[in-house]
């Protein structure tokens, strides 16, 4: 059957769904716990979208050595408590099911552990509208160098969605840049975590304020995929 929409992959924290302190509250308590020093807050939601153990060498500056035990700790702080803190953006849950009744095909790509991702989604039991859930490495450890960064991960989701091409959805620049790694357009959303210009900065094809504006923007491309799809059948590549 010739797909008619276009496939959505979207981020998850800063995107779908709100850390509201489980994220940064975690770190800075697993950093005070060693007595190390604790970032200011736009510091550590500008830890919210990277790789944590990169986001806690470079802008946290944790000696590589307390890495990993930051990280162990962190972990406990966030599954003890940071999930149950975490909630969906507005409009977000309402607009997962408008795409999902209407049969468009959507996935995760997200730089957190793919086992905390599955549990985040199913906590809040959106985990049920996506057709493919994609993170990083369970292995979070610094030494962990051959992690998938989110070009992989992306690729890896459109893969799992069997499609040719999709929208990334994203609040960070590490979104646009892992979309546009896969030749694929990013829509970023204002209520994540990323700095005033830095979506603008990266390439962003578009940016939304709200999930109903994103709903609106995702419907647009349909035309443009469709006759995407057309032009490559016309040509004979599939």
């Amino acid at each position: 059957m010739t797909e008619t929409m276009v496939p959505v992959i979207f981020d998850l924290d800063g995107t779908l769904v709100d850390p509201a302190g489980g994220i940064t509250g975690g770190i800075s308590s697993a950093l005070a716990s060693l007595g190390l020093p604790v970032p200011d807050q736009p510091q550590l939601d500008a830890m919210v979208g990277p790789k944590l153990s990169d986001a806690l060498e470079t802008i946290a500056l944790v000696p590589k050595d307390l890495i990993n035990e930051v990280i162990l700790r962190y972990r406990a702080k966030y599954r003890s408590t940071g999930i149950a803190k975490s909630k969906v953006y507005p409009g977000v849950r309402e607009l997962l099911e408008v795409l999902s009744a209407s049969g468009r095909k959507v996935a995760v790509a997200t730089q957190k552990p793919q086992t905390m991702a599955h549990l985040v989604l199913e906590h809040h039991g959106i985990d049920k509208y996506f057709l493919a859930i994609r993170g990083s490495s369970d292995d979070e450890s610094a030494s962990a160098n051959s992690a998938p960064g989110k070009a992989e991960i992306v690729r890896a989701a459109l893969a799992e969605l069997e499609s040719s091409a999709a929208v990334m959805v994203g609040d960070r620049y590490q979104d646009v840049v892992g979309a546009s790694a896969n030749g694929l357009d990013c829509i970023g959303v204002r209520w994540g975590f990323a700095p005033e210009g830095e979506l603008e900065e990266a390439g962003v094809s578009a940016v939304v304020s709200t999930a109903e504006e994103l709903r609106m923007k995702i419907e647009e491309l349909d035309a443009v995929y469709r006759a995407t799809l057309s032009e490559v059948s016309t040509n004979g590549a599939i």
